[in-house]
C-alpha cells in the first residue's frame, strides 16, 4: 500500500493481549466508539499577580467510556464462552461485585487492506458498565445488535 492515503476505518480487531478472547472464532465487533480522553483545566491566580488574569495548567485526564457493538450470531456464546463469562449473564453470581479480577486490558487494532496493524489503542483495566441487548421490531429490516459499554482507566495509542 502506498503512503499518503488515509486508512479506511472498517478493518479493525478487538483482542486481549493475553490471547484470552483470540480464537478461530474471533469476537467480531461492528462498531467501536469512545476512543478519546480529555485533560481537565486548572486555573490559578496568585493574589499578588499584577496581570489580573489566571494561568492555565493541565490537570487530570478523563477517559470516555468505550462502546462496542456487535451482531447477535447463533452459536456465538459457545465459541466465546470466556467473553460472556466476563461480561456476566445478569444473575447475582455474574455481577461485578461477585466476580474477582473483572478488569481486563483490551487492544483495538486498525489494520490496512493487507491486514497489517497501523494503529493500536490499548484500553487498560476495562470493565463492563452497561450491556444493552437488541430491540426487536416485527417490521424492521435490520440485524440484531448488542452494545457493550466499558469503563477504562487509561488509553494509550501506538502508531505502527
Amino acid at each position: 500500500m502506498s503512503n499518503g492515503y488515509p486508512i479506511a476505518k472498517f478493518y479493525f480487531k478487538v483482542s486481549r493481549p493475553e490471547q484470552e478472547f483470540n480464537s478461530v472464532d474471533q469476537i467480531g465487533f461492528t462498531e467501536v466508539s469512545g476512543l478519546d480522553y480529555q485533560v481537565d483545566l486548572i486555573e490559578y491566580r496568585q493574589g499578588g499577580d499584577p496581570n489580573f488574569s489566571k494561568i492555565k495548567m493541565p490537570g487530570l485526564r478523563k477517559f470516555s467510556n468505550v462502546t462496542l457493538k456487535k451482531g447477535v450470531i447463533q452459536g456465538f456464546k459457545d465459541a466465546n464462552a470466556e467473553f460472556f463469562t466476563w461480561i456476566g449473564d445478569g444473575s447475582k453470581n455474574g455481577t461485578i461485585r461477585k466476580r474477582l479480577e473483572y478488569r481486563k486490558n483490551l487492544v483495538i487494532t486498525l489494520n490496512d487492506e493487507e491486514g497489517k496493524p497501523v494503529v493500536a489503542w490499548t484500553l487498560t483495566n476495562a470493565f463492563p458498565v452497561k450491556v444493552a441487548f437488541t430491540d426487536m421490531k416485527a417490521d424492521a429490516n435490520e440485524v440484531a445488535i448488542e452494545t457493550l459499554e466499558l469503563a477504562i482507566e487509561d488509553l494509550t495509542v501506538e502508531y505502527k
